[in-house]
C-alpha cells in the first residue's frame, strides 16, 4: 500500500490497470485480425501467382495457343464487323476460331481480356485469372453469344494451327530482343508477345541497337507496339515503324510488354534491341526519353 493512498484511490488504480489489460488484450486481437485478413489476400493471390528471385509470375502469358490468336483491326480495338472479321483470319492463313478452339486454348493459358468474334458470328473472350477489370471475376469463355446484328463491330479470335509464334516472358536482369532470323528479313503474318518483367522495385530501360520495319504512314502494315504495362491493354508508350531508331524508353514500373505485328506482304530487316533493369532508386541511365500515356 502506498502512504496516503485512500481506499478510493486504490480501488481506481485497480480499476485502471484492468481497463489497461483489456485494451491491450483487444489491441492484440485486432493485430492478429489484421494479420490474418492480409495472409488471407496473399493466399488468395498466390493461387494464380507465384513469387521467386523478387518476380512475381503468373500461368497467362499466353496471347496465342493451339493455334488460336487475338487480333484486332489495324485501325484499333472493336473496330470489326463479323465480314471483316473473316477476312482478317482469311488473309492471314486461317479461319474464325470455333468455341470448342477457344475453349481448348484457354485451357492451356490462352487469356485476352477483349471481345472477339469467332465462329458462326458468336462473340466472347477467354478468362484464366478472374478479375473486377475482366470477365465479371469469372473464369472461362466470356459469351456474349450469336449476334443478330453483324455490323457491331468487335475484334476477332482466329485459328491457324500453321501460324509462326515468337516472343516469350523474359525475367533476366538484361538481355537482347531481336525479330526472328535477325539480321535477315522477318516473315509476314507474325505476332510476337515479349512481356518483360523484372524484380518489384525495378525498371526497364530499353534502347534500340537497329531498326528497320516496313514503312508506311500510318504504321498500319508492320509495326513494333510498346506499353508501359503487363499486357497490350493499357500503358500504351507506342507505335513504330521504318527505318528510324526509337529513342531509348524507361518504364514507370517493373514490367513492359513488347508487341510485333507483320502482315502478309513486303518484310524487311527488322529489330534488334536492349533492355536492362536496374533499381528505381538509383539514377536513371542517361540519354533517354520516357514516354507517358496519350
Amino acid at each position: 500500500m502506498e502512504r496516503g493512498q485512500t481506499s478510493g484511490e486504490r480501488a481506481m488504480q485497480q480499476r485502471s490497470r484492468l481497463l489497461w489489460k483489456h485494451l491491450e488484450r483487444n489491441s492484440c486481437r485486432m493485430h492478429l485480425l489484421s494479420l490474418l485478413w492480409t495472409l488471407g489476400l496473399l493466399l488468395k493471390e498466390a493461387q494464380a501467382w507465384g513469387f521467386a528471385n523478387g518476380i512475381f509470375h503468373n500461368s497467362i502469358w499466353l496471347e496465342q495457343a493451339a493455334g488460336v490468336y487475338h487480333r484486332e483491326s489495324r485501325k484499333g480495338r472493336y473496330q470489326l464487323t463479323f465480314k471483316e472479321a473473316k477476312a482478317v483470319c482469311k488473309y492471314e492463313g486461317g479461319a474464325l476460331a470455333t468455341y470448342e478452339q477457344l475453349e481448348a486454348a484457354r485451357k492451356i493459358g490462352f487469356h485476352v481480356c477483349s471481345a472477339g468474334w469467332f465462329d458462326k458470328g458468336r462473340v466472347g473472350y477467354p478468362i484464366v485469372k478472374p478479375g473486377a477489370n475482366c470477365g465479371f471475376g469469372k473464369i472461362g469463355i466470356v459469351d456474349y453469344g450469336y449476334r443478330l446484328n453483324k455490323n457491331e463491330r468487335w475484334d476477332v479470335y482466329c485459328y491457324n494451327p500453321h501460324t509462326k509464334e515468337c516472343g516469350g516472358v523474359l525475367t533476366e536482369q538484361q538481355k537482347i530482343i531481336q525479330t526472328p532470323g535477325f539480321p535477315e528479313e522477318y516473315q509476314n503474318e507474325q505476332i510476337c508477345y515479349w512481356h518483360i518483367r523484372v524484380r518489384l522495385g525495378q525498371r526497364v530501360h530499353l534502347r534500340f541497337l537497329e531498326f528497320d520495319v516496313e514503312d508506311d504512314m500510318s504504321c498500319l502494315a508492320d509495326y513494333l507496339e510498346v506499353y508501359d504495362s503487363y499486357d497490350d491493354v493499357s500503358g500504351f508508350v507506342g507505335r513504330f515503324c521504318g527505318d528510324y531508331l526509337p529513342e531509348d524508353i524507361i518504364s514507370t514500373g517493373n514490367v513492359v510488354t513488347l508487341k510485333f505485328l507483320t502482315d502478309a506482304s513486303v518484310a524487311s530487316g527488322g529489330f534488334q534491341l536492349q533492355y536492362t533493369a536496374f533499381n528505381a532508386t538509383l539514377m536513371q541511365p542517361h540519354n533517354h526519353t520516357h514516354y507517358t500515356e496519350p
